[in-house]
């Protein structure tokens, strides 16, 4: 309990709370207490015989309390003999039997000399551990009354060793009651006892209690030092309370007690755990103003957080400064300096460092090749990553699951499967793979379709014992979704439950925009619904999987009106929820209402970006509203936002489809001189606009450049070339193309096929028209209509009526309806020139 402060005169004080059997005449006839017989410390403290004591009047004659105190006052300048005779008296005649005024005597006079005060305190302790002895408040009032009553000058040094006995016995609670009884007394106990105390109940683990009775030593004005503040704040550290560490050195400071570099290394520390870099900067510049050289922690400590805050020329600063204080680099800020090169993008530095500590003589430990490790698997050197994995196992250090799941990260980043499933391996010998590393695999089989593989890996990891975790799940619930499984992955969902693994948002994003892969908006709907149900809240990831779902499947006005709603649901719509309203609108012909949105998100204090202008211009495109396309890139250009390539497609694409190819070049030159390269969507765009200008020389040199730049030719690239050479007539050239596709496993589609039949029918090669039929039925491509018809007029007009209306007959019994083409053919027996069928061609290659 806590005391109030008082300060009553000592000569006023009553003792009523003292047992009074304590002084009866009684007590002589029980047996001595175990204090007295155990404690050697009553042994006399020389080697002189001891004196006799005669008995005190006879045996009849009552020993009190008073008569032994009587007996000590006589030996008050003895205290050997004081102790010869407290012996002598406890063996004889059950002196102390109750602790009273002789026990409280006998400590005054051990205290007034420096050679028994350790016998004062071993009674004091032997005192403090007995259940039945009085409370520390009544021995504190027994002292300060028997040094009043009996002539002593009151010696702090006893109330000292009162308190330090209550903290040695760990007896916490009187302890307290003790401080503050003695402070209420105005008794002060020393500096070095009060931190005594403090440091005892902060490695009990009552850091409260320390903090509680600091504030009152503080508040008290009782003297404190830097050791005091220093315990303090390195409690207050360890229990994660910065900013009251912070206080205690700034307090400290400003009362004017004398800091040590101790404390402000404590001070340094507590800076860093706050990321407050320039602050731990200006603490090691008042030390050195002070005089000090800063310790080599405070220096290490501040590196490191210069590092984490990406402050590498500070970091740097630093440690030229440790080293010329006369610190050497040590392996802890040489590794915090390895990882800040590497995260700034600069390994070559990162991995100069690490041979340069090698050099001087510093042998990298776990974390050193761990570092160095994990900044080479970033930057993609997974040659440099093995050389160190296999230098640090040489070395005789095993790797942690974190080098190894950085290693295999990093294989796997760079789709080198084989080395990552080596490294993989041997961390399952070992047996340090774990969750992580199964995850990873995981990850990566699902992310890139191998679902096959990742419930190989799966089974691996359950066969090992290994719990899959929620993250396991999302993995495979991705790698379904993707596939369209999307009864198993909710099969998955039921398992986790079973499991219990409760879903998280990650989970239920990933479901939802399966659903919506697979056109089932209702579905998606419903789950999102039921997460929000679940109390798990959506994330802006969801939220705009959601808007992007319901705009793909053309619900574009659904989409704005859940955004909407969304925002009530504390969603803060960005470009990206407005460009998918545009985009969407804008697919579906809705040009007025994706300006309407337009004008919304200008409003909403949203600057529109590359992504916006170019989804209005490829909408403009689309729509055929070339001069809005062209409005927008003035206004791009205006506010010096550069055009990215799918702008540059759009009205490349746009002017194609004009038969403006002076304006489609001078596109695609800007777009190769903004340092851009062009897509293979480009090039078949200006291909297929020179193709319909029959201009096949320009066509074929965009050909070739695109083959000289490495950009990939497409199965659209080589029916538009094929189309184009047959039109002029070069069918030699035209087959020449289709090989070379052929050669490059590029399977000809109904679309190639209705090329090459149309084109040799116009150049009167039926025969080379029929081969191509036939190819295309035993590759089980089904002919459509226009093959059909172009193949039927050509044998019509060459008067092989007999095969014409045997393929209007196959035509038939394939399930294509015969259209007014086919009966004006077999009719009139030509086919007309149909605008529908003169433009087909040139339409797919747009």
């Amino acid at each position: 309990m806590k005391f109030p402060i008082r300060f009553p005169s000592p000569s006023r004080l009553r003792f009523s709370a003292i047992p009074s059997k304590s002084l009866s005449s009684s007590s002589l006839t029980t047996p001595l207490p175990n204090w007295v017989e155990s404690r050697s410390i009553l042994e006399p403290q020389t080697t002189s015989k001891i004196p006799t004591f005669p008995n005190p009047i006879s045996q009849n004659t009552e020993f009190s309390d008073k008569n032994a105190v009587d007996a000590l006052l006589s030996y008050k300048n003895d205290p050997q003999t004081a102790l010869e005779y407290a012996n002598w008296a406890g063996k004889q005649r059950g002196f102390i039997r109750e602790v009273g005024d002789s026990f409280f005597v006998l400590l005054h006079i051990l205290v007034r000399f420096p050679n028994y005060h350790n016998a004062a305190r071993s009674l004091i302790d032997d005192y403090v551990c007995r259940a039945s002895a009085p409370s520390c408040v009544v021995a504190v009032d027994y002292l300060i009354d028997c040094s009043e009553r009996y002539g002593f000058w009151l010696k702090t040094r006893l109330f000292d060793y009162f308190l330090n006995g209550y903290v040695r016995a760990q007896r916490y609670k009187d302890a307290e009651d003790c401080f503050y009884a003695l402070v209420s007394r105005r008794i002060l106990p020393c500096q070095i006892i009060l931190n005594n105390f403090l440091k005892s109940l902060i490695r009990a683990n009552m850091i409260d209690n320390a903090r509680r009775l600091f504030k009152d030593v503080v508040s008290m004005s009782i003297s404190y030092d830097c050791d005091t503040v220093y315990m303090m704040m390195c409690a207050s550290l360890r229990d994660g309370r910065v900013e009251e560490a912070e206080r205690y050195f700034l307090e400290a400071k400003n009362s004017g007690i004398k800091i040590e570099p101790h404390v402000y290394s404590s001070a340094v520390r507590a800076a860093c755990m706050k990321l407050e870099s320039n602050v731990a900067i200006g603490l090691l510049s008042e030390m050195k103003g002070r005089g000090w050289v800063p310790p080599e922690g405070a220096f290490t400590l501040a590196i490191c957080t210069c590092v984490k805050q990406r402050n590498m020329t500070e970091a740097l600063r630093l440690k030229e400064e440790m080293i010329n204080s006369g610190h050497s680099l040590n392996l802890v800020v040489a590794t915090s300096l390895m990882k800040g090169y590497y995260q700034q993008g600069d390994l070559n530095s990162s991995l100069a460092l690490f041979d340069k500590i090698v050099e001087d003589g510093l042998a990298p430990n776990k974390v050193t090749y761990a570092v160095t490790i994990e900044g080479c698997c970033v930057h993609g050197n997974m040659e440099k990553a093995k050389e160190l994995y296999l230098r640090m196992k040489s070395a005789g250090i095993q790797p942690t699951v974190y080098t190894v799941n950085s290693i295999i990260r990093g294989y796997l980043k760079i789709d080198i499967l084989d080395q990552a499933m080596g490294i993989f391996d041997v961390a399952v010998k070992d047996g340090i793979a774990n969750v992580f590393t199964y995850n990873d695999m995981l990850s990566w089989f699902c992310g890139g379709g191998r679902l096959d593989d990742a419930y190989e890996m799966w089974n691996k990891m359950i066969d090992r014992g290994v719990e899959p975790t929620v993250v396991s799940y999302n993995n495979m619930i991705l790698g379904n979704c993707r596939k369209g499984n999307m009864d198993i992955a909710l099969n998955l969902l039921s398992e986790m439950a079973v499991k219990n693994l409760k879903p998280n948002v990650v989970t239920y994003s990933i479901l939802v925009d399966g659903h919506f892969r697979k056109g089932e908006t209702e579905k998606a709907i419903g789950l999102f619904d039921l997460m929000v149900i679940s109390g798990i809240v959506p994330t802006n990831v969801t939220f705009h999987t959601v808007i992007y779902g319901l705009c793909k499947g053309g619900q574009t006005t659904v989409a704005k009106e859940s955004m909407e709603k969304y925002v009530s649901m504390g969603f803060k719509p960005g470009c990206m929820a407005y460009n998918c309203l545009i985009d969407g609108f804008m697919k579906e012909g809705a040009i007025d209402s994706a300006l309407v949105v337009y004008d919304e998100m200008c409003k909403a204090g949203l600057v529109p970006n590359v992504v916006t202008y170019t989804t209005l211009i490829d909408g403009f495109c689309r729509g055929q509203t070339l001069d809005l396309a062209l409005n927008v890139w003035s206004e791009m250009r205006a506010k010096n936002i550069a055009m990215d390539v799918t702008a540059y497609n759009a009205l490349i694409n746009a002017f194609c489809k004009r038969n403006d190819m002076k304006c489609a070049s001078q596109l695609f030159d800007e777009l190769i001189e903004a340092g851009l390269s062009p897509t293979t969507a480009v090039y078949n765009a200006m291909i297929g606009g020179f193709r319909k200008l029959y201009d096949m020389d320009s066509a074929l040199n965009l050909y070739k450049r695109m083959r000289s730049e490495g950009t990939q030719c497409d199965l659209k690239t080589y029916t538009t070339l094929i189309d184009g050479l047959l039109k002029v007539g070069n069918i030699e050239l035209a087959t020449v193309f289709y090989q070379k596709m052929l050669a490059k496993n590029i399977m000809p589609d109904v679309i190639t096929y209705s090329v090459l039949i149309h084109g040799l029918c116009n150049k009167g090669q039926l025969e080379n028209a029929h081969k191509v039929l036939d190819e295309m039925l035993s590759k089980s491509v089904t002919p459509n209509a226009l093959i059909y018809n172009t193949l039927i007029g050509r044998n019509f007009k060459e008067g092989n009526f007999q095969e014409a209306f045997r393929l209007h007959d196959e035509m038939l019994d394939s399930g294509l309806a015969t259209d007014d083409t086919s009966y004006d053919i077999l009719l009139n027996g030509k086919l007309k020139e149909n605008p529908s069928h003169r433009e087909f061609f040139s339409s797919q290659a747009m």
